[in-house]
């Protein structure tokens, strides 16, 4: 399997996808470390990441599957949210809490 259908098949098979550096316990980067915060402030206890710095392969490929130059990348149902600036403005707005009610079940 190449890295694109690796990538394809953990977005699309999981509700909810983070690209970071590190992991949700320990984020390797503030971007990341913001991002954990602002999901778990949405109620999302735990989801699926991915720790770009053990997989250089996946670190280069995500940003081709996206076409989305940094890293965190978010996607929920299956779709590009976007990096840790997006997510703060959903999440401001009150849309991020929304789209994870609707795709991931989040209460």
């Amino acid at each position: 399997m190449d890295v694109q259908q690796l990538i394809k098949e953990q977005v699309t098979s999981n509700p909810v996808v983070l690209y970071m550096k590190g992991t949700p316990q320990f984020p390797q980067c503030g971007f990341s470390a913001v991002s954990v915060q602002i999901l778990r402030a949405c109620g999302l206890s735990s989801f699926f990441s991915v720790n770009v710095l053990e997989a250089p392969e996946i670190r280069s490929g995500i940003k081709e599957f996206a076409n989305w130059p940094t890293i965190p990348q978010l996607y929920v149902g299956g779709e590009f949210i976007g990096g840790c600036d997006i997510m703060r403005e959903m999440y401001e707005e009150g849309e991020l809490q929304k789209l994870l009610q609707d795709q991931a079940g989040v209460s």
